[in-house]
């Protein structure tokens, strides 16, 4: 019961299939990698804007107070300010990403929800 040898270009054949087939599969990996790498980029990118405006809100309420001499009103109003300031840059970044997203073709994933309580 002896098996008949392939033949070289069989061979070759075989080789170049599975080669394929193993970098369809890297590829499909990475991708999936480089899109959760993409996802906390954008989500780091949201969360630098609202800190921002907090910051920069904080920063000018002080320089208003401290030549104005208005007391605590100018850092009050400037945090205020900064925070309204971050919360539209962060609506507007979140509505730049889904524009995006939608554009590129990428339908997102429903998640189930988890109730993490035990008892």
């Amino acid at each position: 019961m002896s098996t008949e040898p392939e033949s070289r270009e069989e061979a070759i054949k075989r080789l170049t299939e599975s080669a394929s087939a193993m970098e369809a599969r890297n590829a499909r990996q990475l991708s999936h990698e480089a899109a959760g790498q993409a996802a906390a980029g954008q989500a780091w990118r949201i969360l630098a804007d609202l800190f921002g405006g907090v910051f920069v809100g904080l920063a000018l309420g002080f320089i208003v107070d401290r030549f104005a001499g208005t007391g605590p009103w100018g850092l009050i109003g400037g945090v205020l300010l900064g925070f309204a300031v971050s919360v539209f840059m962060a609506w507007r970044t979140a509505q730049r990403l889904m524009a995006q997203a939608k554009a590129s073709g990428v339908e997102p994933k429903s998640v189930p929800f988890d109730d993490d309580e035990e008892d």
